[in-house]
């Protein structure tokens, strides 16, 4: 077998934005027999090369990706060039476009799919699983994860939403289940207080952004998840398990992302939390792979018998 190619993931920092540009060339790097490396745009707009040359295929995804994509096009005329998420009007600078169902982008080179990329595999769910089990073992089952997310343009957080998800936590607490607590940097500090204190309960781990991340972790060893509405991210994650997925609903018109929330229901992955709790099993969404499984396609199919 010839030496893969090499693909790039070209992000900004910005956690959300950098696992989605990685997750899909992590992804096309395993369908394809190739290699992932990671290009960080700065703060200063400055770009910190992976020690690989010439890339094969350039994925990129954020507002800051665009730019570089200009002067990279230039540099390296052979790559194919990938862009996650809507270009908002420079189509035509990228191949290809993977574009959310919900955002309806309707060019030529867009390819759509449900939620957004990521790095979730089954192999590293279980070590991660595996790698906090210590952790997990203090926690009985059954297990309940929390992903908290926090406002938007669109959805607002307000004291209503908070109480209502601290209640939600302490409701569950009291049906027996063990919580498993994720914030994300846009949650209120207040409700993050308030939730931090729910894990003097001994069934209970809040993960308060220090230390290792036990994020996946959490996924692997949840029988049920429960998601704040405003997080693509988090919501196609949790339909990756294939366990029970409940919204946590904020208040505000969630716009496009509507369109989301009623895929991910069609799927039978996402219900609303009508007061009881529900058991049932879906097909896990990985939309991820088959993103990558239509890139390897299109960008190497003579590499398909030599894997």
């Amino acid at each position: 077998m010839t030496e893969g190619p090499e693909i790039w993931a070209v992000a900004d920092a910005r956690r959300g934005v950098e696992n989605q540009a990685i997750g899909l060339a992590e992804a096309l790097a395993r369908a394809c027999g190739g290699r992932a490396h990671r290009a960080l745009i700065r703060d200063d707009g400055f770009v910190t090369l992976p020690d690989a040359e010439n890339p094969a295929v350039w994925i990129g995804c954020g507002r800051p990706a665009i730019r570089v994509a200009r002067k990279h096009r230039k540099s390296y005329p052979r790559a194919r060039f990938v862009y996650v998420q809507d270009p908002r009007g420079q189509y035509d600078l990228f191949d290809v476009i993977i574009a959310p169902d919900h955002d309806r982008l309707k060019v030529r080179n867009a390819i759509a799919m449900t939620g957004s990329p990521n790095r979730l595999t089954q192999e590293r769910i279980a070590a991660e699983t595996e790698k906090f089990s210590a952790r997990l073992a203090t926690l009985p089952a059954p297990r309940a994860a929390l992903l908290i997310g926090g406002p938007n343009k669109r959805l607002k957080m307000s004291a209503t939403v908070q109480a209502a998800i601290r209640q939600r936590a302490e409701w569950l607490l009291a049906q027996g289940y063990s919580l498993m607590v994720t914030t994300s940097r846009r949650t209120p500090a207040g409700l993050e207080q308030e939730l931090a204190a729910l894990a003097e309960h001994d069934r209970c781990d809040f993960y308060t952004s220090e230390g290792d991340n036990p994020y996946f972790a959490f996924l692997g060893s949840a029988d049920l998840i429960f998601v704040t509405e405003d997080s693509t991210n988090m919501l196609t994650e949790a339909a990756f398990t294939g366990r029970p997925v409940y919204s946590l609903p904020l208040e505000g018109n969630p716009g496009k992302f509507r369109l989301l929330h009623a895929g991910l229901e069609a799927r039978d992955a996402l219900r609303p939390f009508l007061g009881r709790l529900d058991h049932w099993t879906y097909a896990p969404l990985d939309e991820t792979r088959r993103i990558a499984t239509l890139l390897a396609e299109r960008f190497f199919p003579e590499r398909r018998n030599t894997l």
